[in-house]
């Protein structure tokens, strides 16, 4: 098992906590979980084995996971996380990083591509899209889901989030809403990565999720920005997504100078589990020709 350790950077006005992986000498990824209100054990050690290419620094974003929760909730807003990444990197004395962001997290890392371009060396958006206009049918395609029998269940999790209030409840959302991300509902791998996952004990941000829930999940809109991104852009996206459509990855690729997309075509919202293999290839892949 790749060695892990646990720290706290201190990004001026709060403290994030990280899962740290591999060696120090290594350029570090920045690693961005989705949600909101998810922790950095949504990637489980699904990751680990990047680590023989980065150091990776699997975050808890601002106020989640073990994050201090004291932070201003003026500043829970998508372009102050994305703000965050540079001092994160700062706080690492890390001259050379690269930045990974699954779901929401892709939402931040192409938010600090747009307004940080060449900050970093290498930027990779997995599962994101560049505009909220890609969410407003989530409510139209949660009306063909299928199968039927997860269909109320699933809607019922979507509508819950603007309601959520523990850490239980949250807990209970995520288990009923995991088959919508999976391009099978019925994988017997949406039940391994829950387990996977809840051994970690992750820790729910519920008044983060609340928040974005009902505002847009921070309305990103960087598409039309994308041709000012100077590094190395690596869109991964899963043909099956009913969350975020690859064509809205394919859109922000081919807008960035040094964009590249790679779909992942029997995968849905989670390639890191459905198509594990092929996802560490393709990352590493792309980390050894964008890192010195």
């Amino acid at each position: 098992m790749t060695h892990s350790d646990f720290r706290t950077l201190d990004i001026g006005d709060t403290r994030l906590h990280a899962r740290v992986v591999g060696d120090g000498t290594r350029p570090p990824l920045i690693v961005l979980h989705g949600g909101p209100g998810l922790d950095h054990t949504e990637f489980g050690t699904y990751l680990d084995p990047l680590a023989d290419t980065v150091q990776l620094v699997i975050l808890d974003q601002r106020a989640q996971g073990r994050s201090d929760r004291d932070a201003p909730t003026d500043t829970w807003t998508l372009t102050q996380m994305a703000a965050d990444v540079s001092r994160v990197a700062a706080a690492l004395n890390a001259p050379e990083y690269a930045v990974f962001g699954h779901s929401y997290g892709a939402f931040v890392a192409l938010q600090h591509a747009a307004d940080f371009p060449g900050a970093a060396a290498a930027t990779i958006a997995c599962c994101g899209v560049g505009s909220s206009r890609w969410l407003e049918d989530i409510p139209a395609r949660l009306e063909t889901f299928e199968p039927l029998a997860l269909r109320e269940r699933v809607r019922a999790s979507w509508a819950d989030e603007a309601n959520v209030r523990t850490e239980a409840d949250f807990a209970r959302l995520m288990r009923e809403q995991m088959p919508w991300h999976f391009g099978d509902p019925l994988d017997p791998r949406v039940a391994e990565y829950g387990a996977h996952t809840d051994a970690l004990h992750p820790r729910y941000a519920p008044d983060v999720l609340r928040r974005f829930s009902v505002a847009g999940y921070g309305g990103i809109e960087v598409e039309e920005r994308m041709g000012a991104v100077t590094q190395p852009l690596l869109v991964l996206a899963g043909r099956l997504d009913r969350t975020c459509p690859p064509q809205a990855g394919e859109l922000v690729a081919r807008r960035a100078p040094a964009g590249e997309v790679h779909v992942f075509e029997d995968s849905g919202h989670m390639p890191f589990v459905e198509q594990h293999g092929e996802f560490l290839d393709v990352v590493r892949a792309f980390l050894r020709r964008t890192l010195a």
